[in-house]
């Protein structure tokens, strides 16, 4: 039964080979304007977070780690994700965790959230996505992780 497990750690390492060039892919199909410190960060989140980045709108550049299974955002000083404008409702939207599938709920805000550009009530986020909240724009990156699990079957 030796020869089993030989063929077992043979496909291990096929796999951790596997993952390391789909993420490589995955992480370079990315916006041009990602930096190389925000890759190293969407590269480093484990399974089951994901990561907004604020692309525009005040706050340029500020990244918010999802890792809950619910994060408030809004213009209340008690949401997860604090937006200071007046575009952005108290009680705005929530971002929802399925296992590693991410959601985005609008809670009934005044100007609305939207995703790609379309107003919405609630949307299943894909990596990449964009999603407006008032004068912010955020763009939602997955954990490389969940996405190569994903596409492993």
């Amino acid at each position: 039964m030796g020869g089993g497990e030989s063929v077992r750690a043979h496909e291990h390492d096929d796999t951790t080979i596997g993952f390391s060039r789909e993420a490589a892919a995955q992480l370079s199909a990315l916006d041009a304007d990602v930096s190389a410190e925000e890759l190293e960060a969407i590269g480093a989140l484990p399974s089951g977070s994901a990561l907004l980045i604020v692309r525009r709108g005040p706050n340029l550049g500020a990244r918010f780690l999802l890792d809950q299974d619910v994060t408030t955002v809004g213009r209340h000083p008690d949401a997860d994700i604090f937006l200071d404008d007046v575009t952005v409702s108290r009680k705005h939207a929530e971002f929802l965790r399925h296992r590693t599938a991410f959601e985005v709920k609008d809670l009934s805000s005044l100007n609305g959230t939207y995703f790609d550009g379309v107003r919405i009530e609630t949307a299943l986020l894909s990596d990449g996505a964009e999603v407006q909240i008032g004068k912010y724009r955020l763009t939602f990156y997955a954990s490389r992780r969940d996405l190569a699990q994903v596409a492993g079957g």
